[in-house]
């Protein structure tokens, strides 16, 4: 019997192997129809060699990987499993058969309820959660089985004890294992964000100071042969062109250069109050001109310590990039809140513009991307780069065509 659960469990290692070796550093590493697949494959796997059990019962830890599969990715991966599972115990036959089905529709129904909650819970209690919870749905199973099917012979009492034992102690070492495989994840993101960050510095230290020369030389002819009365309408027209575009690239090469050396530091210690007022006064004419309506709410009473400057710059940033994704709408509303909440200060900006899709979302904050154009990717590069340094977080909900929320925590 035990040597069986053993087994069960080793059917349960092989997709978290098969996921380092084929899946960890590939695109495919935050697509959850990789984890539902594999996890069906370990639930065929266990179900294939159960334990045969003289009063005509069959066990198995089929179970485990449709808790984590319900607790990680919610009704929407659950109800698969779900179909295969029952699928699989019908083709198996004997008995049981109307009791596994009623149960695991019952366990369809309330386990992935917990999903959202749980996956906001940091990775020491999740992998708590789902043990408990793994635990109690086999204590559960055995104790209705033992009550409705009068089962009381000390084989099954054996049974009970080995399915209690491994249950809890196979889900928490399951646990551990993607916990460990998404921590290394970001760590990972993190690294090569930081590689990032150093590229964008060398680049920037090494090539902006010779080309805003050229480009503040040129700039300053073009501006004397502007005040020329030999010129026609349309040549004054395309050297007020060749301008704005001098002050274009002098906008980049200024977004290089603040990667490149650091800003001096003017700490303060405040609610954010200040900040928001001097934005608000920056980007209310912006809005106006694109047909954007902002609606302003503060209700923060925590303080917390950060440069003035740069979060300025970084609420400019978004507050620009949400106006910006309503011009091809004719306009919206443009909302920004800051509030308080369990010791942290939230910030909210939300649009009613084009939105984005979830590739989007993940490659925000990456340099030489962005969703524009004409941008750079450099501006939202600084609001991660900033909101970091807070030891802070970013969270971007969009949809395509409904507009984007950057929620945004600091804690104080």
């Amino acid at each position: 019997m035990f040597e069986t659960l053993l087994l069960n469990f080793l059917f349960l290692l092989v997709p978290v192997v098969i996921y380092l070796i084929f899946f960890e550093n590939s695109s495919y590493t935050y697509d959850r129809r990789i984890f539902v697949l594999l996890s069906t494959v370990a639930m065929i796997l266990c179900l294939a060699k159960p334990i045969q059990l003289d009063i005509g019962y069959i066990f198995d830890l089929r179970y485990i990987p449709f808790v984590l599969v319900a607790l990680f990715g919610g009704y929407k991966n659950a109800i698969p499993i779900y179909v295969v599972l029952n699928t699989c115990r019908f083709y198996i036959g004997g008995n049981g058969i109307v009791f596994s089905f009623l149960y695991s529709t019952a366990f369809l129904i309330l386990i992935p309820l917990l999903h959202p909650r749980f996956i906001r819970l940091s990775s020491r209690n999740r992998i708590i959660a789902a043990t408990t919870i793994s635990f109690f749905n086999v204590s559960c199973y055995l104790s209705i089985l033992s009550f409705t099917q009068y089962l009381h012979s000390p084989q099954y009492n054996i049974l009970v004890w080995n399915a209690l034992i491994t249950y809890g102690g196979m889900t928490g070492i399951l646990m551990l294992l993607i916990e460990k495989i998404m921590t290394n994840t970001k760590n990972r993101d993190r690294i090569l964000q930081s590689e990032r960050l150093n590229v964008v510095s060398e680049l920037a230290a090494s090539v902006s100071h010779e080309i805003r020369n050229p480009l503040t030389v040129t700039s300053g002819f073009l501006q004397l042969l502007n005040r020329s009365k030999t010129l026609t309408s349309e040549e004054k027209g395309y050297v007020e062109m060749s301008l704005q575009e001098l002050e274009r690239a002098e906008k980049i090469v200024s977004d290089y250069l603040s990667f490149a050396k650091p800003q001096t530091p003017f700490m303060v210690f405040s609610d954010l109050s200040a900040e928001l007022e001097y934005t608000k006064n920056i980007i209310v004419p912006y809005a106006s001109i694109h047909k954007v309506e902002v609606v302003f709410s503060f209700h923060n009473t925590l303080t917390t310590i950060y440069d003035r400057n740069q979060i300025q710059q970084c609420l400019i940033n978004l507050y620009k990039n949400g106006i910006e994704a309503m011009k091809e709408t004719g306009g919206g509303t443009l909302f920004i809140d800051i509030s308080e909440k369990k010791q942290q200060i939230i910030i909210s900006i939300c649009d009613t513009g084009v939105g984005m899709s979830k590739e989007e979302i993940s490659r925000l904050g990456k340099p030489y991307y962005s969703t524009k154009a004409e941008g750079t990717g450099l501006g939202m590069l600084m609001v991660y780069t900033t909101i970091h340094k807070l030891k802070g977080k970013i969270e971007v909900v969009s949809d395509k065509g409904k507009g984007t929320t950057f929620l945004i925590t600091i804690p104080t």
